[in-house]
């Protein structure tokens, strides 16, 4: 058997200095949250419990937790479905060329490009300027949107450019609608994809900092009441809220994943039958 050449051992060595970079400040975080009692915020561990998790469910001397929760899950909601629908739209426009479509790609993914810190700022000052309110659900929104949208634009150009438009003929020569179409042939077809833009528009929106620094008002996102709390809390509870946050993360995933499976699963079913009745 032919041995491996040292390079392979190298990049391996290095790729799994890489996953322990990317993953370790996850697992170290979610091994202090567990702290005893009187644990503190670094290593050696005091004891093992649940404490910080039983406390992180009791009032707070500082900060409004479960408020920003409740604020960042109803903003990746509202940035989740804006984004399925207008990336959709955008996909299905730019399947035929019009004059100016180039212009038009490339300004709506600029702010890809763009300093988060600086898309805050200026979001933040039309709104000052237009002497309309500050506010996570508005300012806080649109901000959002400049972040999620270009990659919901990007999947679903991806998406349609690979798409057989021959599903499309075959339903209008069937008497389908334009309308009926979409609905009943190209919506379900794209469905997964349509998942993971949603899956992007969330998670992105729920995590995001920069972009609502300076968008969201009086009122804090859960990132930015985390950063608060890291000037102000000096216990182990912080780092509960951060394995609480990271495991909510992790079952919005499990659950586009498992819809994705069972979508799957549906269409598979659908097809053996089709071609039973055959």
């Amino acid at each position: 058997m032919d041995r491996r050449p040292r390079s392979f051992y190298v990049l391996a060595a290095f790729f799994t200095v890489f996953v322990l970079f990317l993953y370790g400040p996850i697992f170290t975080i979610g091994i202090l949250s567990f702290q005893g009692p009187k644990g503190g915020l670094t290593f050696p561990m005091n004891g093992v419990s649940t404490h910080w998790f039983r406390d992180l469910f009791e009032q707070q001397a500082v900060g409004d937790i479960w408020g920003a929760f409740r604020r960042s899950a109803g903003l990746g909601l509202m940035v989740m479905v804006t984004t399925v629908v207008v990336s959709v739209m955008a996909g299905l426009a730019f399947r035929k060329r019009f004059r100016g479509s180039g212009l038009l790609f490339y300004a709506a993914i600029t702010s890809l490009v763009i300093p988060s810190i600086l898309v805050s700022l200026g979001v933040g000052l039309i709104f000052n300027q237009l002497g309309l309110k500050v506010h996570w659900a508005t300012s806080g929104f649109g901000s959002q949107l400049t972040w999620t949208l270009p990659f919901g634009l990007l999947i679903m150009f991806a998406v349609f450019n690979r798409f057989d438009k021959s599903y499309e003929e075959a339903a209008r020569d069937q008497g389908a609608s334009s309308w009926q179409t979409i609905r009943y042939v190209v919506l379900p077809i794209i469905a997964p994809s349509l998942i993971g833009v949603g899956l992007f528009g969330f998670t992105l929106s729920y995590d995001e900092f920069a972009r609502t620094l300076l968008t969201a008002g009086s009122y804090n996102t859960l990132p930015l009441e985390i950063f608060g709390m890291t000037t102000n809390v000096t216990t182990p509870v912080i780092y509960a809220l951060g394995t609480l946050t990271t495991a909510f993360s992790l079952l919005i995933i499990a659950a586009f994943l498992l819809a994705v499976w069972v979508m799957g699963k549906r269409r598979a079913r659908a097809g053996s039958d089709a071609g039973k009745g055959v």
